[in-house]
């Protein structure tokens, strides 16, 4: 179904993507099986305009998601026993609409709260999703950014107003925090470029994490600070740069404001103190802020051991002071604006026009906890609360697409309880998940594989990337993409007809100039046509589009929103003119090239014109968090003798995957779903590698196999990210393999400015089965 790469006509080379992490790698696949269905072999592709025939070993997983033994081919209906009935599409469609329309009805749409909206690599169902959300008249959504990300993505709307991104392959110093790219990726080509900076002499790699990780084991620096304590230690750096005289005034006077009021506070921050609070020599300390501030490029790169853990909107913001205080911002080999092809933030909100946000955005709280909402999203740890309770607010039901928050969450059974408090809850996913099986009505997708896919984590610099991908396969008997489920949902609850698609059928009979004028036309007179874009693209530009394509008709659209609101950067990629047929281009390009296409060409003087702030100038003072900063000189992370350990719930590995590939049987060698612990620990309980020992924290205990690690420091344990997931064998019964993380955690311990949870930073109790409570 999509062009070869070369000869080998026997068995063809497949250009589609990798979905296990947020790069989307390009790869090669070859297909085949008895059923035809198997991906047999994958490989990088050379075309890839940014990976570049970089790949890793988790992409050859893909097989084992493709073919999952839970995936549905039937819409699912819960009995009133907990049991599932297979329905027909008619049936699930028209029992969903109504059921949500009765909700809408009795309690308005935002009682309905929508959780998803795609997974690391298919996000066209999400936008395809907005389109139902309007007709159901939803005003609160969730996903997994709500309970990893808010907190940094509100800090650079405060300091920068547009998202940026470290130039890793061309900077002096790299910096990652609570990061470990060898597992964890990030960027482009990610182990090459790490081995590169490792093997220069002439370039540094620091790393401030607790565990000694792949990527810590190269650092010419690490800074292996006590878990939680980061924010002292990036206090500490950021008081240094100022202290020792280190910043970079001229440069500060011309780029950025609000220098003259944090400058007294970070004199004052006492930095001998806050290195014994992380407990990292001072030196230490010193020497990697001296590198940083000299350096004549540096970038960095914070992540989820930053921000899963306590004061992460404040780290996040103290981690961005130490760099903007070095000047290391527009220019090559440090942050720069990247240009998305659509921005996350906005997409978030619901918001799919051009151009930037007009006038001052107004805050918005969630309904019950007044919880606040950043780049549209409540936070995830508050799901529950919203839910379990007599509020009149209370949400009532919940749309749940391309997720699985009753295992990722925190606090896995108050989420199930949650979910089943619902009056309704529908879930669209390709496999029977953990989710799943607590909803009332499960539509099964097609997978990643069976339709038109792409991803909107395009966040490269200077050269972006924009992949759409074919499908490789038919979709799975009784299975739907995303989009004709949502374009029946809005049929069956009558807010399209084909009355509304007609007119834009007889246009594109005359071309797809003619299309786009005539959607231009009826979008500004058809309050319908603009509210319900996605579907109606689909119904009608989608029907004509290559086989198996229909799905990317919103991408003519976002091509359409992208070339007006872009047109320099957009031109400089090679699609210049006027708006709508420069749009026209890069969309025929995307279909033409199926191994993705540069729409961004940018320079570092165009990062200067991303930030829409006065002048220009990037925002140094944010005055909501300098209170927090204040408190940590009177504070330190707490000690709770009662769980004297402090669990790492969720770590990258190389024995993990996204949870999208439910299929363990990809693992042929080495261990899985062990807790790591130091081996003085193990020592001071008397415990072997590989016994089993009893793990307890505040909301759930298991047991698990333990795996001696010079990793960790003492007093630190770590679990597996995204195991513990049950899938079936070959008899059919569900097996559960390795320990969920979220069976241990607390919804309650979360951030209290963005709350983001804190799974880095988890109080825990060990035990030798049979034996007194671990101490340290």
């Amino acid at each position: 179904m999509t062009a070869t790469t070369d000869t080998d006509h026997a068995n063809p080379w497949h250009p589609t993507a990798c979905m296990l992490c947020a790069l989307n790698c390009g790869i090669e696949v070859q297909t085949g099986g008895p059923d035809g269905r198997q991906i047999t072999k994958v490989r990088g592709d050379d075309a890839h305009p940014i990976s570049k025939g970089y790949v890793c070993e988790k992409s050859q997983r893909m097989n084992h998601y493709q073919n999952g033994a839970d995936r549905l081919n039937s819409p699912m209906r819960r009995r009133p026993d907990g049991s599932y009935e297979a329905v027909s599409w008619d049936v699930a469609i028209r029992e969903v609409a109504q059921r949500f329309q009765a909700v809408k009805s009795s309690w308005g749409g935002e009682s309905i709260l929508y959780y998803g909206g795609g997974g690391q690599g298919n996000h066209l169902g999400g936008a395809y999703g907005d389109a139902t959300l309007k007709a159901l008249g939803v005003q609160y959504r969730s996903n997994a950014l709500a309970q990893e990300k808010t907190g940094e993505f509100w800090v650079q709307g405060k300091m920068f107003g547009s998202g940026n991104h470290g130039d890793f392959e061309h900077c002096e110093v790299a910096l990652f925090i609570g990061k470990n790219p060898w597992q964890s990726h990030g960027f482009a080509r990610t182990r090459v470029v790490l081995n590169e900076i490792h093997k220069d002499p002439k370039r540094t790699l620091i790393v401030i994490d607790p565990r000694k990780s792949e990527t810590a084991a190269l650092a010419d620096i690490h800074i292996q600070l006590k878990p939680g304590s980061d924010a002292w230690c990036l206090a500490a750096l950021a008081g240094i740069v100022v202290q020792e005289g280190l910043a970079k005034r001229d440069w500060l006077a011309a780029h950025t404001s609000g220098f003259a009021e944090i400058e007294p506070i970070l004199r004052a921050i006492p930095v001998a103190h806050y290195a014994q609070v992380c407990g990292v020599d001072e030196t230490l300390l010193r020497s990697a802020a001296r590198r940083i501030a000299s350096a004549a490029s540096a970038s960095v790169f914070e992540d989820l051991g930053l921000q899963m853990t306590l004061n992460s909107t404040l780290s996040s913001y103290l981690q961005r002071l130490i760099w903007v205080l070095g000047g290391h911002y527009g220019r090559v080999g440090t942050s720069n604006a990247f240009v998305p092809f659509l921005s996350l933030s906005k997409a978030s909100r619901g918001d799919l026009s051009a151009g930037k946000a007009r006038g001052p955005r107004v805050e918005r709280r969630s309904p019950v906890t007044q919880s606040k909402i950043i780049i549209g999203l409540i936070p995830c740890n508050v799901i529950p609360e919203e839910i379990l309770t007599d509020h009149p607010k209370r949400f009532r039901a919940m749309l749940i697409e391309s997720g699985n928050p009753a295992h990722s969450l925190a606090d896995s059974q108050r989420m199930r309880q949650a979910i089943r408090a619902l009056e309704f809850s529908v879930v669209i996913d390709v496999a029977m998940t953990e989710t799943a099986r607590q909803a009332d009505y499960v539509l099964p997708a097609a997978s990643q594989f069976e339709k038109a896919e792409a991803t909107f984590f395009n966040m490269e610099f200077p050269r972006n990337a924009f992949h759409l991908r074919a499908p490789l396969f038919e979709p799975l008997a009784g299975t739907l993409p995303e989009a004709e489920i949502h374009a029946r949902l809005l049929e069956a609850l009558g807010e399209l007809s084909e009355r509304d698609y007609r007119p834009l059928r007889r246009a594109l009979s005359f071309g797809r100039t003619a299309f786009t004028l005539a959607f231009a036309w009826l979008r500004a007179r058809n309050p319908r046509i603009a509210r319900y874009a996605p579907v109606v693209l689909y119904r009608t530009l989608g029907q004509t589009l290559p086989k198996g394509m229909a799905s990317a008709a919103v991408v003519w659209g976002i091509c359409q929103i992208h070339a007006a609101g872009n047109r320099k950067t957009l031109a400089q990629a090679g699609f210049g003119g006027m708006a709508p047929l420069a749009a026209n281009r890069l969309f025929d390009a995307l279909l033409a090239q199926p191994s993705g296409v540069v729409f961004a060409q940018s320079t570092p003087e165009d990062s200067w014109k991303a930030i829409p702030m006065a002048d220009q100038r990037i925002n140094l003072n944010i005055p909501e968090l300098l209170p927090d900063l204040a408190k940590l000189e009177h504070t330190a992370p707490p000690h709770d003798p009662a769980y004297p350990f402090i669990l790492a719930a969720g770590e990258r590995r190389s024995d993990t995957s996204n949870t999208a590939v439910r299929n363990t049987g990809w693992l042929r060698r080495g261990r899985y779903g062990t807790l790591r612990m130091n081996p003085a620990d193990a020592a001071a309980l008397d415990v072997a590698d590989g016994e089993r020992v009893h793990l307890s924290t505040h909301r759930g205990s298991v047991e698990v196999e333990a795996e001696l690690s010079e990793m960790l420091p003492p007093g630190s344990l770590s679990l597996a990210n995204g195991q513990g997931l049950s899938y079936p064998d070959a008899d059919g019964r569900l097996v559960t393999r390795g320990v969920a993380p979220n069976e241990l955690t607390d919804n309650q311990a979360r951030d209290s400015f963005a709350g983001t949870p804190w799974h880095k930073f988890v109080p825990a109790r060990l035990e030798k089965l049979g034996r007194e409570a671990a101490t340290v």
